[in-house]
């Protein structure tokens, strides 16, 4: 692999590491799951390309992604908890909508950024870009890391946890389960469209159909990341899947540009595929074995 591709792929697990940040929030803590991220993800690159093109600040249009992503979630959270759909239809509903409404919001189905100005743009000059770009998306994503663990580590993250773990228990205690619904998930949605403003602007061009497979890389950083990672406390949790996030890019990269059993950029599902399959067999795996080891041990 060469050191250009090796940095793209770093680049691009970063970024995936904020989807996998929302993926760990809802599937994880929340116990809810959430496929709205496929139309969350393109919506922040939607709207952040939008924004930019327009002339508006990049921040601000990074901003207005999140808040973007943000009701994407929200608007699942709705369906499921106020309108008592099933949380998998209420999240393929919304997934299904957000394509129509962000070819409203770019008026086309693609929009390019070349020769804009992006939140990078500004560092490109301080260094080699190729070094430069992955260095500030790990940091924004290093911050959105302590966020998340100072946030799950709070009294209000206590009961956001609670509710995934048991909502009944938390209900009895006076907390309002449908509250800590509406807010992970709309916080879930924020990261996915900050993650898909950065896409966009990282890749030059934000298109309707870049968030297609985005839940499953985000399953497959989480799975990954906590199967490399294993432990109960929340930083360990929190930098695990942003671990995955990185390895899962970097394994596919270097599948794909190795040549590995003839495998080409049209076979990417498939590797994904894979991947996502070694990840959930391997804690099987590992405790099967672990539990031949004391069965030996005890007929010893």
């Amino acid at each position: 692999m060469s050191a250009f591709a090796f940095f793209g792929a770093l680049e691009i697990g970063l970024v995936y590491g904020l989807v996998a940040l929302g993926v760990f929030i809802t599937f994880r803590v929340l116990d809810f799951p959430d496929l709205s991220v496929d139309g969350s993800f393109p919506m922040g690159a939607a709207v952040a390309a939008t924004a930019i093109v327009a002339g508006l600040n990049p921040w601000l249009a990074t901003g207005m992604a999140i808040m973007a992503g943000a009701a994407t979630g929200w608007v699942t959270a709705f369906l499921s908890v106020r309108c008592g759909i099933l949380h998998l239809l209420a999240s393929i509903l919304t997934m299904i909508a957000a394509f129509s409404i962000n070819i409203r919001i770019m008026g086309r189905p693609n929009i390019a950024l070349l020769g804009e100005e992006t939140i990078l743009t500004s560092f490109e000059n301080l260094a080699d870009p190729m070094l430069i770009r992955p260095l500030i998306v790990g940091v924004l994503v290093l911050l959105s890391a302590l966020f998340v663990i100072r946030l799950l580590s709070s009294d209000f993250g206590l009961g956001l946890r609670a509710t995934g773990v048991n909502a009944r228990m938390l209900s009895a205690q006076g907390g309002s389960t449908s509250f800590y619904i509406y807010f992970g998930l709309a916080l879930s949605n924020g990261f996915v469209g900050f993650a898909g403003a950065l896409f966009a602007q990282t890749n030059s061009f934000a298109d309707v159909t870049s968030g297609v497979g985005t839940i499953v890389v985000g399953l497959a950083a989480v799975i990954l990341g906590q199967t490399l990672m294993p432990g109960r406390s929340i930083w360990v949790s929190v930098i695990a899947v942003i671990l995955g996030s990185v390895l899962y890019r970097l394994a596919v990269a270097f599948a794909l540009s190795s040549g590995l059993f003839g495998l080409q950029a049209s076979d990417l599902n498939l590797v994904t595929a894979v991947l996502v399959a070694i990840a959930l067999i391997a804690p099987k795996l590992k405790a099967y074995i672990r539990a031949k080891k004391l069965d030996s041990v005890v007929k010893r």
